[in-house]
C-alpha cells in the first residue's frame, strides 16, 4: 500500500505568463479529512481542477494511492477513484433525486449493460436498472433523502441539494472525495449537520477527504491537517491548529 492516498510533487500550472499554482506539495494519509485553505484567488480550485483532469499540469505530477494520474482525462481520473463536488452546486435539476445518484453509478462495472441490452430492453437491462435504483436509495438514506427520491432535484432546499451532490459523488465509489466549499451558503444548523455527515462518510466509507473551505471554524472542527495556499504557493502546512495560528497565515487572510 502507498504511504499516502494523495501525493502531489511540485504540482503547478501556468496560463501564459501567469503562474496560477507552483511547487505545490501535499501529502494526505488514508482516511484523513484534509483542508486546502487560503484567501480568495490563492489557487485552491485550480488545484482541484488539476487533480480531476480539468487542467493538465505544466509542472510536477500527482499520485492517488501510489499511482500516477498526471495527464489522464477527467473520466479516467474518476474511474481511478477521485470524485468531486463543486462550489456552485451542479445537479441535473430536471431529473429526480434518485436519478441524479444513478448517474454516478454508471461507471461501476456491476452496473454495466451492453448497447444491445439497453436498446432492446432485454432482461439484463431491467435487472441492472433495479439494482442501480436500490443502491441509489441506500446512498440517499444515509443523507436522509430517501423520502425525496422521486422529487426533482431543483425542488430540494439548498442544504439537501448539497447532500445530494455528495451522494452522487460517492456513487462513483471513490478513494478520495474532493469537496469544494461544502458549507458555503449553509446556516449554522446545516453546517453542524454537514460536519457530522462528512465524519460519517470518512468512517463508514473508508474514505479520504480533501476539502476547500472559507469557514475557519468549520475547518478547525473537522480537518486533521491543512495546507494553506497564497498566490498559488504553499504558505503553511501541518496540523490545523498550528497552521491557523501561523502569523503569516493570519496576515494573508486579513491583509497588511
Amino acid at each position: 500500500m502507498a504511504a499516502y492516498m494523495l501525493e502531489t510533487k511540485d504540482l503547478g500550472i501556468s496560463f501564459g505568463g501567469l503562474k496560477a499554482a507552483q511547487n505545490v506539495n501535499i501529502r494526505i494519509k488514508k482516511n484523513q479529512i484534509y483542508g486546502l485553505i487560503g484567501p480568495n484567488g490563492a489557487g485552491k480550485t485550480t488545484i482541484f481542477n488539476l487533480l480531476t483532469g480539468v487542467y493538465k499540469p505544466t509542472t510536477g505530477t500527482f499520485y492517488l494511492d501510489g499511482e500516477e494520474l498526471k495527464g489522464l482525462s477527467q473520466e479516467k481520473i474518476n474511474h481511478k477513484g477521485i470524485a468531486r463536488t463543486f462550489q456552485n452546486i451542479r445537479l441535473f435539476n430536471n431529473m429526480t433525486v434518485v436519478r441524479n445518484v444513478m448517474v454516478g453509478l454508471h461507471n461501476q462495472p456491476e452496473f454495466k449493460c451492453s448497447l444491445i441490452e439497453t436498446l432492446f430492453r432485454l432482461p439484463r437491462h431491467f435487472k441492472t436498472e433495479k439494482a442501480m435504483r436500490e443502491r441509489a436509495k441506500e446512498l440517499l438514506s444515509i443523507f436522509g433523502l430517501e423520502e425525496e427520491r422521486n422529487n426533482l432535484a431543483c425542488n430540494l432546499p439548498y442544504g439537501k441539494q448539497r447532500k445530494l451532490e455528495i451522494a452522487r459523488a460517492l456513487a462513483t465509489n471513490p478513494k478520495l472525495l474532493l469537496l469544494d466549499e461544502p458549507a458555503a451558503g449553509m446556516n449554522p444548523h446545516e453546517t453542524e449537520d454537514l460536519v457530522n455527515t462528512i465524519k460519517f462518510i470518512r468512517d463508514n466509507f473508508d474514505m479520504t477527504i480533501l476539502l476547500i473551505e472559507h469557514d475557519m471554524k468549520f475547518v478547525a472542527g473537522l480537518c486533521d491537517e491543512v495546507t494553506v495556499l497564497n498566490f498559488g504557493t504553499v504558505l503553511a502546512e501541518g496540523d490545523t491548529k498550528s497552521a491557523l495560528n501561523d502569523p503569516e497565515v493570519i496576515k494573508a487572510y486579513i491583509g497588511g
